[in-house]
């Protein structure tokens, strides 16, 4: 009877401090639930094992005494672990709601090509993929290699690294294929001296191979005539033939002058003789000039002139670089003075300026009378309007003058007359 009284009491005790203990945790003790979409999912706090969710979630307690947890990191094989931080602590008997999405693990990489220049043809493994710019997506990780071509360029490789969840970059500098021709160069007369691009290269005949597929400029020099130049474009795999014709310089008494001009275009005058004007590619030839020293000036409107003095050697050519000068705003014009045939005197105003061709610069603007005279022919007149940095022309074609014959019919008769009056005045002076 004793043993079944302690036993009950016992029982009643503990019955009773079940739901004392049980208000008391419940009091000081709250809730995190922590939703995942996919399950068997471990969830730490701070890096603590807390639980792992199932049926969509899984509620961990915390101590609302304790120590805050700061940190949530969720993870499961094959998928991307998830961190971030925790929001604030439950209060007593309160559930704090933490969503979280777990993404599947990456398996696959990508690589992004790109070439210099672009719309090269990219193969990956040996097999075509497109041209640049290109990215190769869903690549298993691991090494792979790259091929980039392009016509007309020598074609380049290299090996790529490819990771789970990234993408491997790369550029190709394509260098463009070098091709080649070759040039067959013969003279008349040969053993003149070849020069391509201002290199010497030897004397012809001469052949120049491994030249690259684009323009080149051949001079030739030989002594005792004048300098050869051509431009010849050159072709891959094909042979350029240059014959060169040299032309004899003139006898020992003269020489020439080369002339080129920046701008070209340029009005050439030899001891104020007009010559012609500047080519825009190449030179400017006046041959047959006499040894000794001469003047030469180049003109070009809005530039100023270019005057230099000359030292012309026989049988040889010298040569005049003129770099014009932009001039000052004009205040003058110039009158162009031609003649057929040429070699006339030409006056403006009544003052005598020089002999056809001529350009005389430094007019005022406004109308000028010009006269060109020359010996057996008419003189020839005009008014020119002239402009500010224009150039007025004036283009005179001479008549011969008439030759002045006597009369045939009237010269005998005067004759006979003038005898007869002679006879008559000489018989009454007898007489007297």
């Amino acid at each position: 009877m004793l043993r079944s009284f302690i036993i009950g009491m016992t029982l009643l005790v503990l019955c009773a401090g079940v739901p004392a203990v049980s208000a008391g945790l419940g009091g000081d003790q709250g809730w995190y639930r922590v939703h995942c979409n996919i399950d068997g999912a471990d969830v730490y706090f701070d890096g603590q094992y807390k639980g792992t969710t199932y049926g969509g979630w899984v509620d961990i307690p915390v101590y609302t005494t304790a120590s805050p947890y700061h940190t949530i990191r969720v993870e499961k094989s094959d998928y991307q672990t998830y961190s971030g931080n925790l929001p604030s602590g439950p209060t007593a008997g309160e559930t704090v709601n933490v969503y979280v999405t777990l993404q599947p693990a990456q398996t696959v990489g990508s690589i992004s090509v790109s070439s210099n220049p672009s719309g090269a043809a990219i193969y990956l493994n040996g097999n075509y993929r497109g041209v640049t710019p290109l990215t190769i997506k869903d690549l298993a990780p691991g090494t792979y290699s790259l091929e980039a071509e392009r016509s007309g360029y020598n074609s380049d490789h290299a090996t790529v690294t490819v990771r789970s969840g990234q993408q491997s970059e790369i550029r190709f500098t394509l260098t463009p294929i070098q091709q080649y021709g070759s040039i067959e160069i013969t003279s008349v007369p040969s053993g003149a001296y070849v020069y391509m691009d201002g290199v010497y290269k030897g004397r012809t005949p001469l052949t120049l191979t491994s030249v690259s597929a684009k323009s080149h400029i051949i001079e030739l020099d030989r002594a005792g005539y004048y300098d050869w130049k051509s431009t010849v474009t050159v072709t891959p795999g094909v042979t350029r033939y240059v014959d060169a014709r040299l032309t004899p310089l003139p006898s020992e008494s003269t020489g020439a002058i080369d002339v080129v001009s920046y701008p070209a275009g340029a009005d050439v005058f030899l001891d104020d003789k007009y010559q012609g004007k500047t080519p825009s590619a190449g030179v400017y030839t006046i041959s047959n000039v006499a040894v000794g020293s001469h003047t030469l000036r180049v003109a070009l409107s809005g530039y100023q002139d270019y005057i230099t003095t000359v030292s012309v050697s026989a049988a040889t050519t010298s040569h005049v670089t003129a770099a014009l000068q932009p001039g000052q705003p004009g205040t003058t014009g110039s009158i162009a003075v031609t003649s057929s045939p040429s070699g006339a005197d030409v006056y403006i105003d009544n003052v005598y300026k020089g002999i056809t061709p001529l350009t005389v610069d430094g007019i005022s603007p406004g109308n000028h009378a010009v006269r060109v005279a020359l010996a057996g022919y008419s003189d020839w007149s005009t008014n020119v309007q002239v402009g500010v940095g224009s150039i007025a022309s004036a283009s005179a074609s001479l008549s011969t003058v008439p030759t002045q014959t006597p009369s045939a019919g009237i010269a005998p008769f005067a004759v006979i007359g003038a005898l007869g009056i002679l006879g008559l005045f000489t018989a009454l002076r007898r007489r007297n």
